[in-house]
């Protein structure tokens, strides 16, 4: 049973229509209590300041919230550098600093949540990988099968069929013809529908409303889980996503969609925002794109054991910096002039 967050059990947790500066009011209530010098006077004073208002108490309920959801998934480190932060720097950099974390709180903070919540099935699955960690199985059947990052999947191998249920994040598979495989077909699941392959190599990812297929050898059978009458093969050289109900318009493939595979990501004229939520794949945190940023364009090939290299060649080789208020939180922003 896949954990609920906070957020869809507490009213307070919805801070959709909270004024920012009352959440950034919040974030410094937060911070100053995480201190560990805290008065008695302190202490009234938020008590005072929460029962002025009712957005006040929702305000500071949704960070108690947010802050509970962090340590238990193991970032609670992050909010305490953030913390120890403050105490050696000065008013500018507080300002900043609560900003910061009231975006996160407030606007990134679900964001965050979701996907650690997402995560959860992989901590059960028959093989899943952690942030990061790209690995190459092989199967009883002469399977080999490569997961991408955060990635989790389940085998069901009977006498009838080889399945595999993708149950997050991306694999690449290269189909075995071992003992025992004759009238065993070969299956990949997804939350959207099924891809049977005909003698070949091919990569599925999970994405989060829809299955993106690539084949790179043979042919694959595509069936949309509720309309198995829209059922496509795909031959090799060709891509498409899918959904439970329909197939997309087929691409050709690109070496953005093997790349992983040799621990490199390949960007060919992609929007920085885009290409920081792939690399965002590969780390741990979160990696945010300013805005008046977004549409640089970024070329190369990068290697995806290091990406605090890879950023530091972003913003050598355009007008970018990189904002670091903790190892896990990044924020991508134009050059300072």
């Amino acid at each position: 049973m896949p954990m609920r967050s906070a957020a869809s059990t507490h009213p307070s947790s919805q801070p959709s229509n909270i004024p920012p500066d009352i959440a950034h009011r919040a974030v410094e209530w937060w911070l100053d209590l995480g201190t560990g010098a805290v008065t008695q006077a302190q202490r009234d004073a938020l008590d005072a300041w929460r029962a002025e208002h009712a957005d006040h108490e929702r305000a500071w309920q949704h960070i108690q919230a947010v802050s509970q959801r962090f340590q238990s998934i193991g970032q609670g480190a992050s909010a305490h550098a953030a913390r120890a932060a403050l105490t050696r720097s000065g008013a500018q950099r507080r300002r900043s600093t609560v900003k910061a974390l009231a975006l996160l709180f407030f606007a990134g903070g679900a964001t965050w949540s979701a996907r650690h919540r997402n995560a959860w099935p992989g901590w059960t699955a028959d093989m899943h990988t952690a942030t990061g960690e790209i690995r190459t199985y092989a199967l009883d059947d002469g399977t080999q099968l490569t997961l991408n990052t955060g990635s989790a999947v389940d085998l069901r191998f009977t006498s009838n069929e080889r399945r595999i249920v993708l149950r997050r994040g991306e694999i690449m598979v290269v189909t075995g013809h071992g003992n025992n495989t004759a009238g065993r077909p070969f299956i990949v699941q997804t939350a959207q529908g099924t891809a049977t392959p005909l003698g070949t190599r091919f990569s599925v990812r999970q994405q989060a409303n829809a299955t993106r297929l690539a084949v790179f050898e043979g042919a694959v059978r595509i069936v949309p889980g509720d309309a198995p009458g829209a059922a496509r093969t795909l031959s090799a050289g060709e891509s498409a996503n899918f959904t439970a109900q329909a197939i997309s318009a087929v691409d050709a493939v690109s070496n953005e969609d093997s790349a992983w595979t040799r621990g490199m990501l390949v960007a060919n004229g992609m929007r920085l925002a885009d290409f920081l939520g792939e690399l965002s794949r590969y780390r741990e945190g979160v990696v945010r794109c300013d805005p008046r940023v977004a549409s640089l364009r970024v070329s190369g090939t990068y290697l995806l054991a290091d990406t605090d290299r890879v950023l530091d060649t972003l913003t050598q080789a355009l007008p970018l910096r990189a904002d670091y208020l903790t190892r896990y939180w990044v924020t991508v922003a134009p050059a300072r002039g």
